[in-house]
Parts: C-alpha cells; structure tokens; sequence
C-alpha cells in the first residue's frame, strides 16, 4: 500500500477505538482497573523497534539483515507483547480479576497492537537511493 487513503485511517482509528472501549469495559464492568495495564503494555510494545530499526548495518553487507540492536528491539517488544497476553491469563488465574474481564482484555489489547503494528506498515516510509 504505497497510498493509503483516508478509508484507511478511518478504519484504523474505528479499530483501535474498539480496542481501547473493549479494555475500558473489562475493568468498568467488573469494578477493577488492574485490566489497564494491559493497554499500557500494548501501546508501549512498538517502541523498542522504533527505537532500535535506526541501528541497523551498513547498506554494503548483504549476507545478513539484521544486526544486535535491531534483534534487541525485537526481542524486548515480543517479551512486552507476551507479558500483554499473559498478565490477564495470571491476573484471571489468581482470581484477582474475573475471567470476563481477562478475555475482554485481551481482545481489546490484541485490537490496539494490531491497529498499531496495521498504522505502521501502512504509513511506513520507503526509502529511497536518491535521497
């Protein structure tokens, strides 16, 4: 998608509104908030490779793609979204929060890192050999 339209970000923005209404719930509903932290975890899980892609090797060697940093960020933000759906699993397990509230969660958080990752890949910039 080279151009995405506003069809795009409106219905990225209608998801993601889901996602966090769907998080909200879980705790409103059931009268504990402890739910929230899994918004938190999800919003925060695509800053390690925001902040690591710029890291990456010089454009020169070709046998390998990646290097350390770049395998840092991405190795801290699967361990952040693993902890996303497991903290309602642990927290439901526990009967800290009821098990309505731990799938509400996790079907909420599981939206909004999606629309996040979905915004992403959409808006992400080319680069270009003439810049």
């Amino acid at each position: 998608m080279a151009h995405a339209g506003i069809k795009t970000v409106i219905l990225l923005s209608f998801v993601l509104a889901v996602g966090f209404l769907l998080v909200i719930l879980s705790c409103a509903l059931w009268g504990n908030w402890l739910p929230l932290l899994v918004a938190f975890t999800f919003v925060l899980a695509p800053l390690p490779n925001a902040l690591f892609a710029r890291c990456g090797g010089d454009d020169f060697s070709a046998e390998y793609d990646a290097s350390g940093p770049i395998d840092l960020g991405r190795f801290i933000t699967a361990a952040i979204v693993v902890t996303g759906f497991a903290l309602p699993l642990v927290l439901a397990h526990s009967e800290i929060i009821a098990p309505g509230a731990c799938a509400m969660s996790i079907a909420g958080g599981g939206l909004v890192y999606g629309t996040i990752m979905a915004y992403s890949a959409t808006f992400k910039e080319e680069s270009s050999d003439f810049d």
